[in-house]
């Protein structure tokens, strides 16, 4: 399952939820939240506004969680990622799987967060107290 959304979302309930699609099946369940930083490349950033197109980011986040179902043994999946401004702390992204063994929920975890952050079509600006600057993606 994903999500592109704008509201803030509760990691807690999302893993809950998880838990609850798979009562039974999964043996582990493995997450990663992701949050604004205040500071990047050495400088204090005050904001972070996350961009996209409509349409073509759920099909992208699809087709990496997508891989990764298939390259690991999973019982389900899930990745939210949040758009438009956000704050130093803010949650901005919350990927998680589950599996019957940790090893293939804590792989599959780490593929899909790495993946999202270099092949995601996301393009953040950061607003520093004197300028605004364009993030470049990782190449993880």
């Amino acid at each position: 399952m994903i999500r592109v959304q704008t509201e803030d979302f509760d990691p807690g309930r999302e893993l809950e939820q998880l838990r609850y699609r798979n009562k039974g099946q999964a043996g582990a369940m493995v997450s990663f939240t992701g949050l604004v930083r205040d500071l990047n490349a050495g400088d204090t950033v005050t904001q972070m506004t996350l961009e996209h197109y409509p349409g073509m980011t759920e099909k992208a986040l699809a087709r990496i969680e997508l891989e990764a179902n298939d390259r690991w043994e999973l019982t389900a999946s899930i990745i939210v990622h949040r758009v438009g401004p956000l704050h130093p702390d803010d949650n901005i992204v919350f990927v998680a799987a589950a599996s019957r063994h940790r090893q293939q929920a804590f792989r599959a975890c780490e593929f899909m967060i790495d993946a999202l952050k270099s092949r995601a079509p996301f393009w953040k600006k950061e607003t520093l107290p004197d300028r605004t600057r364009w993030v470049e993606p990782e190449s993880s």
